[in-house]
């Protein structure tokens, strides 16, 4: 089994304005249940969704996504 996909996506979601679930879904073009999966670690995004949530907070995918096995 591989290693678990940690992510900052509701940190970066909620820094700022504070961007709502939906405004993030709408973004990048997936459901708000999607996001809600994601940022609670029962979902990996597919590598085109990662890429989107990512350039939707301006931050590289490394920055967002990280393999739980990985050094910080």
């Amino acid at each position: 089994m591989g290693a678990a996909i940690n992510n900052r996506v509701r940190e970066l979601r909620q820094a700022g304005d504070g961007m709502t679930q939906q405004d993030l879904a709408a973004a990048v073009g997936v459901s708000r249940q999607t996001i809600i999966a994601i940022e609670r670690g029962r979902y990996s995004p597919s590598l085109e969704v990662a890429l989107k949530i990512a350039w939707t907070f301006g931050q590289p995918v490394e920055t967002v996504f990280r393999l739980s096995d990985e050094p910080e």
